[in-house]
């Protein structure tokens, strides 16, 4: 059911990290060490905390790790929307409740992996979509975990 090789082939129309990763590593920008409140405003807390590389942030194993985007609406509910960047670790173990990447009907999909009394399912995080039953004799196979999604906030 999984794809535990992080050597096997990848999904069509995705790219590998090389393992000098996708940024050059002067790609950094100043990260600040204060919080930013969501609710009421702080204090001006303007120390700089140093560098952040959003590369080394999201890829922890280049070798395993592939980039693709989400399309569709089905995992709104978890905060993945439509364009949304998903960094995807093919050498994490998955696990009941990680959000996947998956072959499903020849495509590829993004869904919650949820084990029910069944076996298991690739279930969506928006309730006008169905939940998939895993079975690798159709050809379901999970391709990865998803670490991180990145959201563009403005289409500017």
């Amino acid at each position: 059911m999984f794809a535990s090789n992080p050597n096997a082939p990848l999904p069509p129309g995705t790219c590998q990290a090389s393992s000098r990763g996708f940024a050059p590593s002067d790609a950094t920008a100043p990260i600040y060490s204060a919080l930013v409140a969501a609710g009421f405003p702080s204090p001006a807390d303007d120390h700089l905390e140093g560098k952040l590389d959003l590369h080394e942030l999201m890829v922890r194993r280049p070798a395993a790790t592939f980039f693709c985007k989400a399309d569709g609406d089905s995992m709104t509910g978890a905060g993945i929307h439509s364009g949304d960047l998903l960094v995807v670790d093919r050498s994490v173990q998955p696990h009941d409740g990680d959000i996947v990447v998956a072959t499903l009907d020849g495509g590829l999909t993004v869904k919650t992996l949820r084990k029910t009394e069944a076996g298991w399912e690739l279930a969506s995080a928006n309730p006008d979509y169905p939940s998939f039953p895993v079975d690798p004799d159709d050809g379901v196979q999970i391709w990865g975990v998803v670490t991180f999604a990145v959201s563009a906030l403005t289409k500017r």
